[in-house]
């Protein structure tokens, strides 16, 4: 459990030593820890920090509102009249006007596009900073600091070229997919197997972990989850903490994808049980997110099953009749708020014993 602090009072501990009270801080090390930072800064913006935004919008010749528009697309604030801007800065607001103006993309597809980078991005950053921190620890001065900015340096390097390759690949996947689902044109939108996959107790779970178990447990479970999607061909949406959702185009793999990840999550005994609940329907796709009534089904679904199972919603049932790979298990009908009468159904291995399969959550 965390310790517990004490609070104290103004003017408590009079007569203590105020250096007791309140360590001042080295200021010789804020400087050197300062210099780091700008010092890594520079070697990942490329470039030392030269415009404010007003002169970037007069080099790339549009008004500042627009500069700053094109900007929060790509989710960054404004700096104010601090010259916080580089000439890689100037150039990327060049493409942007560009790709908006050349009429190679509507408007509104161009700022879609924008938008996806920026937040895509953003994510990216911050999971790989919190990688970089935990290896760099707390020490930034001295010949750490040296070390800190050489590697920056060096991964820089390395891990460009990485993120331009996995953004193609993903591209060609995901061009792939979208093809296939535009094979029947009295479609709207597309018909998609959505899963949810959740760790049982997670909450109460954490309330007893310290911060640093809980992260190991999280990154557990979203490393697990993220290898057993991608080997069953799935996509992964999002992770949620203790949620996964994830999207197939087929019922069938869509269930083996679930199955998986509850015999993978068994294996880890550092993780609580799992549910997961899956529908198939019409799903709509947006910014790499799916919305619409399957995927709140999908994730009601979740809530009704037995530990370490997979709940099935009618649809799918209906489409694995036959397939002798799997068993299914009829569970109660019931109401659920906003989707009227639900009917789920459990799916397993031949064989496989499940907890009261007509109906208890089990926990």
């Amino acid at each position: 459990m965390p310790e517990e602090r004490t609070r104290v009072e103004p003017g408590a501990g009079a007569g203590a030593d105020a250096a007791d009270q309140h360590a001042l801080p080295d200021l010789t090390d804020i400087e050197a820890v300062n210099n780091t930072i700008a010092d890594v800064e520079q070697v990942v913006l490329g470039a030392p920090r030269r415009y404010t935004s007003g002169q970037v919008a007069d080099l790339v010749g549009v008004p500042l509102d627009e500069a700053r528009r094109l900007w929060r697309g790509l989710g960054f604030a404004d700096f104010g009249p601090a010259r916080a801007f580089t000439d890689a800065d100037v150039a990327a607001l060049k493409h942007l006007r560009e790709l908006t103006e050349s009429g190679l993309l509507p408007a509104t597809v161009a700022a879609q596009f924008v938008r996806s980078v920026g937040q895509t991005m953003a994510r990216f950053a911050e999971w790989q900073t919190e990688a970089w921190v935990e290896y760099i620890g707390n020490e930034l001065t001295g010949s750490r600091s040296e070390q800190v900015v050489t590697t920056a340096g060096d991964v820089m390097l390395e891990l460009e070229p990485l993120v331009i390759y996995a953004w193609r690949r993903h591209l060609a996947a995901a061009s792939s997919r979208a093809m296939q689902g535009l094979t029947d044109p009295q479609t709207v939108g597309q018909s998609l197997a959505v899963g949810f996959a959740d760790l049982v107790g997670f909450t109460r779970l954490s309330r007893n972990l310290e911060e640093a178990e809980l992260g190991r447990l999280v990154q557990t479970f979203e490393d697990t989850a993220v290898d057993v999607i991608a080997e069953q061909g799935g996509r992964l949406v999002k992770t949620l903490g203790d949620e996964v959702l994830f999207v197939t185009f087929s019922p069938d793999s869509a269930v083996e994808l679930g199955l998986r990840l509850v015999e993978a999550m068994a294996q880890e005994e550092v993780l609580p049980a799992l549910r997961v609940g899956i529908a198939y329907g019409h799903v709509l796709s947006r910014m790499g997110d799916v919305f619409g009534t399957t995927v709140n089904l999908a994730s009601r679904l979740t809530a009704l099953g037995p530990k370490d199972a997979v709940v099935v919603d009618r649809e799918l049932a209906a489409a694995l009749e036959g397939d002798n790979r799997y068993e299914l298990h009829p569970m109660w009908r019931r109401p659920v708020r906003g989707l009227g009468l639900v009917e789920p159904w459990t799916v397993c291995r031949p064989g496989t014993l499940l907890p009261d399969p007509l109906g208890t959550t089990g926990g």
